[in-house]
């Protein structure tokens, strides 16, 4: 074999493994990993242990790769409509069908095996919950039918919590709940200005989200009032979980600031500004991320 024909073996392997892990949403699974990871240090209330640590975050990654893996498979057809998903494996045919769904099924298998095996029970029957409620009830069910679709289908993103919690653990206490619901007030907040800039793809390829069955200034309603949840629930946490001072001050300017990006948003919509959606977008990354950041940090300090 050629030195050439090496090349395009390795280059074939490249692409298909690419294709594997577009197939995951890997930017989906970071910002769960940036969940469940702090929420693991403030389970063990400082550095949990490293088996159960290190079982949790490699099985989270793969249950969470399954759910997407699984949701591509089914939404197929959409993402041939949306620009923004035209590039996905699926679509541009880098994998096949049976590729996807053999590829769906060896992550839920290896992932439940892992967190069974290495963390604790409780977290891989969570993870099983997480991706038969992103599939059966978000994916297959709501998100077609319902604009308010990414309220409850974002129950799914809260799962990680709860692993992270039990894979330490091996029960669940208050402060996961606490944790789950923050995640669940956050999710519409977060999303929902990104629905409003893709706003025309989700219009054509006929999903209802609230962006496309509603005003921007409805939008900007939501946003604001699901902002002001949570921060109410990144407060809660403090009296409950006993956290410290630097998570306080985090919780409370993080939250002000968000609140008032939110706010923003509402403002510019009802103007008949530019909405600049991403804005708060990418706000609400950085807020959750600053949160979750001092959620871990919180339990080894001294105060």
């Amino acid at each position: 074999m050629t030195a050439t024909a090496h090349r395009s073996d390795r280059a074939r392997l490249a692409d298909r493994a690419k294709a594997y892990l577009a197939l995951t949403k890997p930017r989906v699974i970071e910002l769960l990993l940036v969940t469940a990871l702090p929420t693991m240090f403030l389970a063990a209330n400082g550095l949990p242990d490293p088996v159960a640590l290190v079982a949790t975050l490699v099985g989270g990654f793969l249950s969470a790769g399954a759910a997407n893996a699984f949701n591509m498979i089914l939404d197929r057809d959409i993402d041939a409509v949306m620009q923004r998903t035209q590039h996905r494996p699926l679509v541009t045919g880098a994998l096949s069908l049976r590729q996807a769904i053999v590829f769906a099924w060896t992550l839920t298998v290896v992932s439940t095996v892992v967190l069974a095996v290495f963390a604790h029970w409780l977290a891989a029957v969570l993870s099983l919950s997480a991706i038969a409620f992103y599939v059966l009830i978000y994916t297959m069910l709501l998100k077609r039918r319902t604009e308010q679709n990414i309220v409850w289908g974002g129950i799914a993103g809260c799962f990680p919590v709860l692993i992270g919690w039990a894979g330490v653990t091996g029960t669940l206490d208050w402060p996961a709940w606490i944790l789950f619901t923050l995640i669940f007030l956050w999710t519409p907040a977060h999303y929902w200005p990104l629905s409003m800039k893709y706003r025309d793809d989700y219009a054509a390829a006929d999903v209802p989200m609230l962006a496309v069955v509603r005003g921007r200034a409805t939008v900007g309603v939501q946003v604001v009032l699901y902002a002001w949840a949570s921060l109410a629930c990144t407060l809660l946490l403090i009296p409950v979980g006993g956290m410290g001072v630097v998570y306080s001050i985090v919780a409370l300017a993080g939250g002000i600031w968000f609140v008032a990006e939110a706010h923003g948003l509402h403002s510019r919509a009802v103007r008949g500004a530019e909405a600049r959606a991403m804005r708060v977008f990418h706000a609400s990354n950085t807020y959750l991320t600053l949160v979750f950041l001092a959620v871990g940090i919180d339990p080894l300090l001294p105060f």
